[in-house]
């Protein structure tokens, strides 16, 4: 299988390329009005606005840097129906993608409920990669107030 990867804080982790839509340079955000912690804010991708969470303050407390390899990775993500809509994911050092077997990675031993979008892990010789499973990243009320089906005005 073919991943991508990259880094939130000092931590690396893997995308299955297969789920990625895009990568994106970091662009410039339209921030959300009293968005939740990780909620960087919007961007307009192919003429839509798209919500964009930073990874790195999602899961380090503290926004990813801006450096030249720092991204927008583009992924599908379900709403509360089931219907795929695009989610920007911002991380650092998106420079590689790596093959890898999923039998590579094996489950690390614990869980935290808090983080159910953590995956098992491989090790490369430098440290462990964990896998981000992008369908489980967004907890419920989150994914419902990024993804929330705008009213039809009736005229």
């Amino acid at each position: 299988m073919l991943f991508l990867l990259f880094q939130a804080g000092n931590y690396r982790y893997v995308l299955e390329a297969a789920k990625v839509v895009e990568v994106l340079p970091l662009v410039n955000l339209t921030k959300i009005s009293n968005a939740p912690r990780g909620v960087a804010g919007m961007f307009n991708y192919r003429g839509k606005p798209v919500p964009a969470v930073d990874l790195c303050e999602l899961t380090q407390g503290q926004p990813a840097d801006e450096r030249l390899s720092t991204r927008i990775i583009v992924v599908n993500h379900p709403d509360e129906s089931g219907k795929m809509r695009s989610l920007g994911l911002i991380a650092t050092r998106v420079t590689a993608t790596i093959k890898r077997e999923q039998t590579d990675f094996v489950d690390p031993g614990f869980r935290l409920g808090n983080a159910p979008y953590l995956g098992p892990v491989m090790m490369d010789g430098q440290d462990c990669v964990q896998w981000v499973y992008e369908q489980r990243l967004l907890p419920d009320r989150l994914r419902d107030l990024l993804f929330c089906e705008t009213l039809e005005q009736s005229a």
